[in-house]
């Protein structure tokens, strides 16, 4: 009987070592519930500016994670995307995650199919963020939104890519191997490819020249706007009540407006004409400060000029305005248009000449963007323009070739520098992760989880 039974048990003991051998060497499959750490996460991004959660994989083609990955590292902007599953936790994500990869950039997690993204203001600004975000928070196709946000905020976003992303020794020789073959092809190409260079090169001066004589109707427009500004102020220096702030400030608009004048006489390229437009801006605030303290008001705040039109002078508040065929954005605007859109009416917008007649600005050609850049620097232009057809144009990777760079960060703007891309760890300002972007984000309040503190922003 004890020889039958040890038979009997031998094919159950076989099984058992066997089930035990495979636990071991098998990995065991991820929880359902066991969620990837945030140390995992952050760790991927240190290496590479895309990371695919495994139970997210169906969301994001590996192709088309490589696609996007390639198309970031080749702008060398810090911008990190990563895509989780829909019961991914939420509490505290956004801060987490940047606290974890201690890389100073933009942030933009698809969770299921809910979407929204963080940046440190020193590489972008909340406004932009938020602008960015919510064109195009309608789409549902998880590669054509990230591939939309992507091209949109690479165009806008300040700052470098970490270090750490090229740092693989698989990238050693590729760089070498570029140039070789680059280097062959030119010599291939011999006098054919250096008369194509010499045709692209003529028609690429003919375009910066048209580009430029629109650019100086329209800053001449402006200077003679501020010229004029300062013919009606009545202001003597000498007057009764006048004192040495009030002076000061006249002085420094009647500065602005001298260089403003002289770099204009000097402009050759159409991306020069930002820094006459920077005068001009700096002259209207001394004007807008001049003012009241002859009222005897509170000094103003140094804001942007109004969007509408910058002529309008320094800008008082943000309101909601949506442009055809657009998205809702805050812009910038002037006592006088922010009761304009109060009241339901058009606002006073700054017309050009085009081909097709008079357009506002931003509808117009590419050549208003250096324009546009010196009046609203580069923080929160790209915002602004999401959507119209001066932005979109400004998103191409031929725009910066063609109209200069530095319209989507702080790089040349008077509010400061960017340091995008550098190792802070965890010396952040976690303001710029928390707070939600108002309706329609992750179903309210910017979060994923609609509130009580489980979501990107309303839990900082």
């Amino acid at each position: 009987m004890k020889s039958a039974a040890r038979t009997r048990s031998l094919p159950g003991l076989l099984a058992a070592l066997v089930l035990a051998v495979l636990t071991t060497l098998w990995p065991a499959a991820p929880s359902a519930s066991a969620a990837t750490s945030v140390s995992t996460i952050a760790e991927a991004l240190r290496e590479s500016p895309v990371y695919v959660d495994p139970a997210a994989s169906g969301q994001l083609p590996s192709e088309a994670a490589a696609a996007l990955t390639r198309q970031i590292e080749d702008a060398d902007k810090p911008l990190f995307v990563a895509v989780l599953p829909a019961g991914y936790p939420t509490q505290d994500l956004f801060r987490n995650l940047r606290t974890a990869t201690g890389v100073t950039g933009l942030y933009a997690i698809r969770l299921g199919d809910r979407f929204d993204a963080r940046a440190d203001s020193a590489v972008l600004s909340r406004s932009a963020v938020r602008n960015l975000v919510t064109s195009v928070q309608g789409e549902q196709d998880t590669t054509t939104q990230l591939n939309d946000f992507t091209g949109r905020a690479l165009a806008n976003l300040g700052g470098t890519a970490p270090a750490s992303w090229g740092s693989s020794p698989d990238d050693g020789g590729v760089p070498t191997a570029a140039l070789i073959t680059v280097g062959a092809v030119l010599v291939a190409g011999g006098a054919g490819g250096y008369a194509l260079v010499r045709r692209n090169r003529r028609r690429h001066a003919e375009e910066q020249r048209a580009a430029l004589e629109k650019l100086r109707v329209v800053v001449d427009e402006d200077i003679t706007a501020f010229g004029e500004e300062l013919d009606r102020l009545d202001f003597h220096p000498a007057e009764q009540g006048a004192d040495d702030a009030m002076r000061a400030d006249y002085e420094r608009a009647l500065d602005a407006y001298e260089e403003a004048k002289r770099l204009m006489a000097e402009v050759r390229r159409p991306e020069e004409v930002r820094a006459v437009t920077q005068a001009l801006e700096d002259g209207r605030f001394s004007l807008a400060q001049l003012a009241a303290r002859r009222e005897g008001r509170p000094l103003p705040e140094r804001r942007v000029p109004c969007f509408f039109d910058p002529r309008h002078g320094p800008s008082v508040t943000d309101a909601t305005w949506t442009p055809p065929s657009g998205t809702p954005r805050e812009v910038p605007v002037c006592a006088a248009d922010a009761t304009r859109l109060a009241d339901g009416r058009d606002p006073v917008m700054r017309e050009v000449d085009t081909d097709a007649g008079r357009r506002p600005y931003w509808d117009a050609g590419p050549a208003y963007g250096p324009w546009a850049g010196g009046y609203f620097g580069g923080g929160i232009l790209p915002g602004l323009l999401v959507g119209t057809v001066l932005g979109s144009m400004m998103a191409t990777p031929a725009y910066a070739t063609d109209y200069g760079t530095g319209y989507g960060d702080f790089g040349t703007d008077a509010y400061g520098g960017y340091e995008g891309g550098d190792i802070s760890g965890a010396n952040f300002d976690s303001d710029d992760f928390s707070g939600g972007f108002g309706g329609g984000d992750f179903g309210g309040g910017g979060d994923f989880g609609g509130g009580g503190g489980g979501d990107f922003g309303g839990g900082f």
